[in-house]
């Protein structure tokens, strides 16, 4: 009985471990500031830094691989897709060129109150520190292009706050997406974002909700708040 529970038993523990890899290397290539184009480190030192296995970490790689987060080349090692078409994340960008804003907006609609929803259903108290930490960072930011970075963290730390690696996995696609609509559509009137900045109080109703764990109040927060940037960008 033992032996027969087992061959069912490893398989999920496999996938388990191989959506935690996943998540653990996306999470080391965003702390560590890597951009397109930059060699990751090698096998060996990834595998000691996130102590994973080393059958772990080639699967983890191969699935960023297929959704064009990076590219391997034998003898020279893994780097981040280039922004020229190297790697799948031309095809994403070159996406991010031809869709409209309002498209753009229906699909954060579709994904991101339901990332906030999952959020506040599983969020740590790790993970509630990090998305208190990314909202705190952008009230700071003294320029609109560290506002765009720090307000990126904070949607991705709700995103990871949902524990669940693929839905992170998606949601990293869609920003690369919305990011290359925002730089080709926004038109910013000041040199940063005012004290009165809408997103900021909209920010801490996605927190509060996260925090009291309250699941349809942080869904509408979240589908709020990017109805709200709609408005202010877009004019939609």
């Amino acid at each position: 009985m033992n032996e027969l529970i087992d061959q069912f038993a490893t398989p999920h523990r496999e996938t388990a471990e191989s959506l935690q890899a996943i998540e653990r290397l996306q999470c080391f290539i965003s702390d560590g500031a890597y951009i397109a184009g930059d060699r990751l480190p090698s096998e060996r030192d990834m595998i000691a830094t996130l102590g994973i296995r080393r059958n772990t970490l080639r699967k983890a790689l191969d699935a960023l691989e297929r959704h064009g987060v990076i590219w391997r080349h034998v003898g020279k090692g893994t780097f981040l897709a280039n922004r020229d078409g190297t790697g799948q994340l031309g095809l994403i960008e070159a996406l991010g060129q031809n869709i409209t804003p309002v498209r753009m907006v229906q699909a954060r609609l579709c994904i991101e109150p339901a990332l906030a929803r999952e959020a506040a259903i599983h969020a740590s108290r790790e993970a509630i520190v990090r998305i208190k930490s990314a909202r705190d960072a952008a009230k700071a930011a003294v320029d609109w292009t560290e506002y765009e970075a720090k307000d990126d963290q904070f949607h991705r730390a709700v995103a990871q706050s949902s524990d669940n690696a693929l839905l992170l996995l998606l949601f990293d696609q869609l920003n690369h997406v919305r990011r290359s609509v925002a730089d080709t559509s926004v038109v910013r009137g000041t040199t940063r974002p005012p004290t009165t900045h809408s997103s900021f109080s909209e920010h801490d109703l996605i927190v509060q909700a996260i925090v009291v764990h309250d699941p349809k109040e942080a869904q509408n927060a979240m589908r709020e708040h990017i109805g709200s940037v709609a408005d202010r960008l877009f004019g939609n």
